[in-house]
């Protein structure tokens, strides 16, 4: 038995679909905590933010980021954090390693690519297409605060 707030789901009245195309502004806040259902491929190409946590709870978090031509996320590490990205359209090379300054592991990533990040592992994602980069990425735990919104690359070196 599932529950939501010590109510079994069954009891629970249905819901109106809350993700595209019904309000546009529904994908202007973090939506986390609370039950949500989007269409993830959508959200992530209308996205025009660096990045914007599109749903932060106690255990993940979904961000969405797009990355212009030729530009990158930045090399980072999240020490207690495992990550997943996927592509949703664009290409790009992938780089990590356990330094900084050291990062063997190279990869081309193109569009329904997954990219796996283990915490504690330096990483950067390159746009090398023609086309703004558009993912998703997932922390678990969360990694930015609830309600994150970046619109650009700077913003969020600002604000780290």
């Amino acid at each position: 038995m599932y529950y939501y707030q010590n109510v079994p789901y069954y009891h629970l009245p249905a819901q109106p679909y809350r993700g595209y195309p019904d309000d546009r502004q529904q994908h202007q806040e973090d939506h986390g905590k609370h039950p949500y259902v989007t269409n993830i491929n959508r959200a992530t190409k209308e996205n025009r933010n660096f990045r914007k946590a599109l749903w932060t709870g106690d255990h993940l978090q979904v961000t969405l980021m797009s990355i212009d031509v030729g530009d990158d996320i930045g090399l980072e590490i999240h020490r207690d954090t495992d990550q997943f990205l996927r592509i949703e359209q664009g290409r790009a090379l992938v780089r990590m390693g356990n330094r900084r300054d050291h990062l063997p592991f190279q990869q081309h990533a193109n569009k329904d690519d997954a990219i796996m990040v283990p915490a504690g592992t330096w990483h950067n994602v390159i746009n090398t297409g023609h086309v703004p980069l558009k993912l998703y990425s997932i922390y678990a735990p969360p990694h930015h605060p609830f309600g994150t919104v970046h619109r650009t690359k700077e913003d969020a070196i600002h604000h780290h």
